[in-house]
């Protein structure tokens, strides 16, 4: 019977790509299993209550769900966004989410995170879900990545919010419409205006 249920939650752990211990409760399994996986070196402890397959390779998108399922209300914004939809060739080393003004701060060994503080409206306009290995993963869309970036030009610099605004247009991942909508929302509509204009 052990037998048989450290083989359903190795399954599990696979399916899950990042598994937290509580996880195995909805599927009726003892956590004591994660345990004894780890000590036959079939599962991997990638940092406090979350384990991965000792196979798997954690691809870059394995580290945002890992990052969304240690912060469940953040949001994926700016670069990690815009690597998430494609749309820039910058490969942050930390995930990029965005929290409310009175959330608490999040403390998480790995992966690193720049977290950034997101007023409630705007961590509501502009902001998709997306299912990765059963996870919802909050993430901003392009429009509104690329006004952020504008908003926040400070921190990541003009040129990665043109070639966030040249890759997102060119892409066809956003109207004009769109665009300028999430200017507006993100009150860098008189910045992003020359910008915009030049792309019709």
């Amino acid at each position: 019977m052990a037998g048989l249920q450290q083989d359903q939650v190795l399954e599990a752990v696979r399916r899950a790509g990042v598994l937290r211990p509580r996880d195995l409760k909805a599927l009726g399994l003892p956590r004591e299993h994660l345990r004894r996986l780890q000590q036959r070196g079939l599962v991997r402890r990638v940092s406090r209550g979350l384990y991965i397959a000792a196979d798997a390779d954690l691809t870059e998108k394995e580290t945002l769900l890992e990052a969304c399922k240690r912060v469940p209300r953040g949001v994926l914004c700016l670069l990690s966004a815009l690597r998430f939809h494609g749309l820039t060739t910058q490969s942050p080393f930390e995930v990029w989410l965005a929290i409310g003004g009175k959330d608490w701060q999040p403390r998480v060994e790995y992966p690193p995170l720049r977290v950034l503080r997101f007023a409630r409206a705007a961590l509501v306009e502009g902001v998709e879900e997306h299912r990765i290995h059963g996870v919802t993963v909050r993430v901003t869309s392009p429009a509104r990545t690329v006004a952020d970036c504008f908003k926040y030009r400070h921190k990541i610099g003009l040129d990665v919010a043109l070639e966030a605004l040249r890759d997102c247009w060119r892409q066809r991942r956003a109207t004009m419409d769109e665009l300028w909508q999430a200017a507006a929302v993100c009150r860098v509509a008189n910045v992003m205006r020359p910008y915009l204009e030049s792309l019709v």
